[in-house]
């Protein structure tokens, strides 16, 4: 399948392919509503509100997505003892951090009471971020683990060793995807979590969505 409008019908298809186009919209309109917000007020209200309906309509999207952690959980933790209480703790945070969104969703939207969603977005991000650290030292760990295995590959000109190099450094890629991922996405929870003027500024959470949700387009883009 080479067809790049096949694939983008795939990309499209699934949960995370059009959570990370919306993303891309959330931010973009975000980093303009800076940009534009003291010169030119109804572009800024216009950029505003399609930053807003975007968020609301990724929390959407995300409905039911904590079972995603208790399956991983359930079927493949890991196959070391370190990396099984990685997952459990990475997972169980992310749980967190879908659940509760729920209810800052409903919070947000009106349905039940809005003095409820900065709480619930308080849990939500803490959660997040504890998810978050955790799926970082697995990815690390897991890359230290693929270069050792592909030096002692590397002296081998088997074709299979080479194939078996080729899947390590795909492995690499897309892990370091995930670490960027998670890295950006972790400076977004702190900013709701302890706020402060470099992860509570603008351009800091427009760049640091946007790295995400790069990360992920490249992640989840069919090969």
């Amino acid at each position: 399948m080479n067809d790049s409008v096949d694939k983008l019908v795939i990309f499209l298809a699934k949960r995370d392919g059009i959570d990370k186009v919306v993303k891309t919209f959330q931010y973009v309109s975000k980093l303009v509503n800076w940009h534009v917000e003291g010169t030119q007020a109804d572009i800024s209200r216009r950029f505003k509100q399609w930053e807003v309906a975007s968020g609301l309509s990724r929390k959407a999207f995300r409905t039911g997505r904590f079972l995603s952690g208790f399956n991983v959980l359930r079927r493949n933790p890991g196959s070391t003892l370190s990396l099984r209480l990685l997952a459990v703790l990475a997972n169980a945070g992310e749980m967190v951090y879908f659940f509760f969104d729920h209810f800052l969703w409903l919070a947000r939207i009106g349905t039940i009471d809005a003095s409820l969603a900065k709480k619930m977005s308080f849990i939500s991000a803490f959660g997040e971020s504890v998810g978050y650290v955790f799926f970082i030292i697995a990815d690390f760990i897991m890359l230290k683990e693929g270069i050792k295995a592909q030096r002692e590959l590397s002296s081998s000109k088997e074709e299979e060793i080479k194939i078996g190099i080729q899947k390590i450094r795909s492995d690499r890629i897309m892990r370091l995807m995930a670490v960027a991922a998670n890295v950006a996405d972790l400076f977004i929870a702190i900013a709701e979590i302890e706020p402060n003027p470099f992860c509570n500024h603008t351009v800091t959470l427009g760049i640091s969505g946007l790295v995400s949700a790069w990360a992920g387009w490249y992640r989840n883009w069919p090969s």
